[in-house]
């Protein structure tokens, strides 16, 4: 059975790493499955909006995701407003989605628990 994703750690990608292949999408997505596939200028990418209580509480959880962005060297585009955050995880190296996209999106949602996030 394959280590759950929180508890991978992201390695280093340059331009020649491959992107998840469709048949990885099919088995990594079932793990995130509040996220969703979009794209955008022509790049695949994974995309959850949170619902959080106030702008502090998006600003302290856009904090949070920042920290294990670093810790991971891996960086999201996020979107902090009122009483939600929007986070979006995509490979800039390889303009396409890469496994690390979904390890940083499943550590996403366990760091949201914290921060009382609903879909």
């Amino acid at each position: 059975m394959a280590q759950e994703l929180t508890n991978q750690k992201c390695e280093p990608c340059s331009g020649n790493s491959p992107p998840v292949s469709d048949e990885e999408i099919a088995e990594l997505k079932p793990q995130v499955p509040d996220w969703k596939i979009r794209e955008e200028a022509g790049e695949r990418r994974l995309e959850r909006t949170y619902k959080l209580p106030d702008f502090r509480t998006a600003l302290n959880f856009t904090n949070r995701i920042g920290e294990e962005a670093e810790k991971e060297g891996h960086h999201p585009a996020l979107l902090t407003e009122y009483g939600k955050l929007t986070v979006t995880w995509w490979t800039h190296a390889i303009s396409a989605l890469h496994k690390n996209d979904f390890i940083m999106a499943a550590k996403t949602d366990e760091l949201a628990v914290q921060f009382a996030a609903k879909s």
